[in-house]
């Protein structure tokens, strides 16, 4: 390992608070082909148990500190080629820890075009500028000896102009003056915006708005963003530029008696007003930006993590209903595996429609299917198709729920290809529906056919770095994926595409082999599928189950390079593969306690933290954790905005989890805002400190405003 490697774990070591053998061991293990999943459900013994999240932030930094590495030793040999690199100098560069240090030390050897400083240079006036530099008495009658007509300096006061050039692009160019002045900015600096249109929008707050760059939250500065790009604000960025020309002047002119002091100040000025403020102004705005679009996807991602986490209603027949008017609302009866067995139109949801009709189509589905649940979109129309579905309920002599279900993306699914492959005898409305159903039984399974930015739940999702959010939410949507584990016989393509090791191509052979093949009966059948390696199988197997299979650890998460440890361990405690398969391990901890955790586990050849992870996957084989959490609000009944009075407490469930506060559905059309400070009875910085979508909240009436459509919810003081 190299002097490069060995600083890059020094640094990792020092961000994340981990020790050198772990982050040696983690770049070890990524080096080696190995996916996050695997390495945090496997590969703990090694990593110091470090989870997913940890090791998906060890390696972003991994490979921009990496970058950062290869960046310095291309700068290292352009300045060497130009026979100017002293050992400070590379040394600063070998210590500079951000992309933007490194070009501001790069700055003055890299190539410009022809400036007004070079032009200066040409016509021979670098020493004049070194000479007002060190401080001169007579800088007129200095620059008298510079005066050539051949090249074009006719004056003394030419030959000063361009020997203040030659001062005004070595100040801006100077590494340590424009970190300084960086820093002056960030402290000082304000954001100034005002309105660019005579006319109202969403930007209204924005029209006369200031404040500080260093309070900024990163909300505003998206929000601020998207209206100027809009045409609707214009934005400046205000700065302490008195203070600023004189951190220059203080550290560049010489003493004042000296009578060239004069010049070195006017360059210094000059510096910063026409070289250094406007690309300051735009450096702290993109690194404003860069800072709220982290927080943003930091937010996005752990919203997504909470609708994909939903706990599956499972054993059910849903009905899933998608609203609309003109076109009327789709209906698809999907059984408890997710079969589509009935689809329809039903029109109820404006005055003119035959709504008795609607009713008499929907019962008899309800009652030929035996519906338990029905699933409402959220989105157009569904005010309209919640009261009737509620009305509808009561009048059946049985008893059926309504849910309303999050139906964001359902339309970029139901007209994508995947969704004409899986349906294609259904056309894209009812393609919707189904979708809704769907997605109330198994959220994962289901969402995971849609690009993850086209789920709203974020802020400001549309106008960030695209790439950046695509490869967090992939890795979202990857972690949930393989937390949960998918059934090898019944698992669609996109929910394998995500499992660790296997790509696309990979998740399509698989379905293949099934059909042509019939039901996976071991974890070792993947060894036939085309395109699948070790390397694959490793990465792989230990997240996909085969509930009725030949060996009873394909259900659960052992891992096959486990399965010698784990049958030694079940026989070493007395117990059978009919006690695992009937769940009879009740008492194997206290077996285990017996023995001893560290004899045992040396025993068998295994670290103890492998031992307590096999022991959890016996005794809950084929376990999904979404299980454990709490099930999905159901509703048989509706309120109006109109029936909200203050201090009504009633349940909700958290849609959406923003910088300043939460929206909750508490089963009215408009969701409920609970500003982040009615959230907790104590101080958090963020709401997603804890809440994440999908919680089941109670909530407190605090304000109605049905003009406006808007209300104000607290969570403060509710047991």
């Amino acid at each position: 390992m190299d002097n490069t490697d060995r600083n890059i774990i020094r640094q990792l070591c020092s961000e994340l608070g981990i020790k050198e053998w772990q982050a040696e061991n983690v770049i070890e293990l990524i080096d080696g082909g190995n996916t996050i999943p695997f390495i945090a459900r496997y590969r703990k013994e090694v990593t110091g148990s470090l989870d997913d999240t940890a090791l998906r932030e060890f390696s972003t930094r991994l490979v921009y500190l990496r970058s950062l590495s290869e960046k310095k030793a291309d700068i290292i040999r352009l300045i060497s080629e130009q026979d100017k690199l002293t050992p400070e100098l590379e040394a600063a560069i070998q210590s500079a820890a951000t992309l933007s240090e490194l070009e501001d030390l790069y700055r003055p050897f890299r190539p410009k075009r022809r400036t007004r400083a070079a032009i200066a240079r040409e016509k021979g006036l670098q020493p004049l500028a070194e000479l007002l530099v060190s401080g001169t008495n007579s800088p007129e009658n200095d620059a008298a000896a510079y005066i050539n007509s051949e090249n074009g300096v006719e004056t003394a006061e030419d030959a000063l102009n361009g020997a203040m050039d030659i001062i005004a692009e070595d100040i801006s160019d100077n590494a340590d003056f424009r970190k300084a002045l960086r820093g002056i900015a960030y402290d000082s600096g304000v954001i100034e915006t005002k309105a660019a249109k005579e006319e109202d929008s969403v930007y209204s707050n924005y029209y006369e708005f200031s404040q500080p760059v260093s309070k900024l939250p990163p909300h505003r500065v998206l929000a601020i963003n998207r209206g100027e790009k809009e045409g609707f604000l214009s934005v400046k960025l205000s700065v302490d530029e008195e203070g600023s020309v004189k951190y220059l002047i203080k550290h560049t002119a010489p003493k004042k008696a000296l009578a060239s002091a004069e010049y070195v100040s006017r360059a210094a000025a000059d510096a910063y007003k026409r070289l250094i403020e406007p690309s300051l102004a735009t450096e702290i705005r993109n690194s404003l930006t860069e800072a709220a679009e982290e927080s943003s996807i930091k937010i996005f991602s752990k919203n997504l993590t909470g609708l994909l986490m939903q706990p599956p209603v499972k054993g059910m027949t849903v009905m899933g209903f998608d609203p609309g008017y003109r076109t009327g609302c789709k209906v698809a009866v999907v059984d408890p595996t997710g079969k589509v067995l009935d689809t329809g139109v039903v029109y109820c949801t404006l005055p003119k429609h035959d709504k008795v009709l609607a009713e008499k189509v929907l019962t008899d589905m309800i009652n030929r299917h035996n519906v338990n649940i029905v699933s409402i979109g959220n989105g157009t129309a569904s005010k309209e198709s919640e009261i009737f579905i509620a009305e509808l309920i009561k009048k059946l002599d049985r008893t059926v729920y309504y849910v309303m279900t999050n139906e964001a993306g359902a339309s970029v699914y139901s007209a994508s290809e995947l969704a004409a492959a899986e349906f294609p005898e259904y056309d894209v409305a009812l393609r919707s529906a189904v979708s809704i159903a769907r997605r109330l039984q198994d959220p994962l399974a289901e969402l995971v056919k849609i690009d993850p930015k086209s789920i709203g739940v974020g802020q400001y999702q549309h106008d960030m770095n695209q790439k950046k959010l695509g490869e967090a939410l992939s890795g979202v949507v990857e972690s949930c994926v393989n937390t949960v584990g998918v059934d090898l016989n019944t698992a669609s393509p996109s929910l394998l595409s995500y499992i660790a090791g296997i790509n696309k191509t990979v998740a399509k052979n698989i379905t293949l082999y099934r059909e042509e093949n019939g039901s996976f009966r071991s974890r070792k059948q993947l060894m036939k599928v085309p395109k699948l390696g070790a390397k694959a199988f490793e990465q792989c197997a230990g997240f996909l189950r085969i509930p009725d299979g030949d060996n009873y650890l394909d259900n659960t998460s052992v891992h096959p390079e486990s399965y010698k440890a784990a049958q030694a361990l079940i026989e070493e405690l007395g117990f059978t593969e009919e006690d695992v398969r009937s769940g009879k391990l009740g008492d194997i901890k206290n077996r285990v306690k017996k023995v001893g955790t560290t004899q045992l586990a040396s025993s068998l050849g295994i670290g103890e933290i492998t031992l307590s992870d096999i022991i959890d996957s016996l005794l809950k084989p084929g376990r999904d954790p979404r299980e454990e959490l709490p099930q999905p609000t159901l509703r048989s009944n509706i309120l109006s905005i109109n029936d909200l009075q203050p201090d009504m407490v009633l349940d909700g469930v958290v849609r959406n989890v923003i910088d300043f506060g939460a929206f909750v559905d508490i089963g009215v059309h408009q969701d409920g805002l609970v500003h982040i400070s009615q959230i907790c009875d104590r101080y958090i910085k963020h709401p997603t400190d804890v809440l994440s979508v999908g919680d089941n909240v109670k909530v407190r009436i605090l304000d109605v405003d049905t003009k406006k459509n808007r209300i104000s919810l607290s969570m403060k003081g509710i047991k």
